[in-house]
């Protein structure tokens, strides 16, 4: 049986996380194990709880979380996003890959609770780029786009905290990168 391990991926809103994973996760079903994050905001059109998320009232949340039940948490536009730690521990014992999609925050607390975890931040070619896809995905108003952008500027500054940065310019190019850096 292979050797479980934690690998977190981490970028910024819109620069393509969610697409390279599921095209990731596609190809590997067997070996791969995605984490469900809990959060507090409401889903968007088409995603379902237990799927994308675990949709979870503030007060819900805040009990788990004072119940040490998190990996890492973290506030982010106004709503609590987490790593609900059961299901990790179980899949790593097993021997899976498991991948965690959080912000920054939780990504430097993973480092400090877990530092064996495989650390990974997704780039965009530019900003330029990356406002024009938060503006086609047609998800988030103006202001919440404003606010997007200025938290990627922060978070691209800390690339060079993580072990291996991707740019998704070519999106076969960083999934061929993101599958040598997360199977060998």
């Amino acid at each position: 049986m292979s050797e479980g391990k934690l690998i977190v991926i981490t970028g910024p809103s819109g620069v393509g996380k969610g697409t390279l994973l599921k095209k990731l996760l596609e190809k590997y079903p067997d070996r791969i194990f995605f984490s469900i994050s809990a959060t507090t905001r409401s889903p968007r059109a088409g995603e379902e709880n237990g799927r994308e998320y675990l949709f979870w009232s503030r007060a819900e949340f805040e009990q788990k979380r004072d119940a040490g039940e998190f990996l890492e948490f973290a506030e982010y536009a106004g709503n609590l996003y987490g790593t609900p730690i059961s299901a990790i521990s179980q899949a790593i014992e097993l021997g899976r890959i498991v991948l965690l999609e959080i912000e920054l925050e939780g990504a430097r607390q993973v480092a400090v609770s877990f530092p064996s975890a495989k650390r990974i931040f997704i780039s965009p070619p530019s900003m330029e780029v990356l406002e024009s896809r938060l503006r086609d995905r047609s998800t988030d108003s103006d202001e919440q786009i404003v606010k997007r952008l200025h938290h990627a500027q922060l978070e691209v500054a800390a690339a060079d905290e993580f072990d291996i940065t991707i740019v998704n310019d070519d999106l076969e190019v960083a999934f061929h990168q993101l599958e040598q850096a997360v199977i060998y």
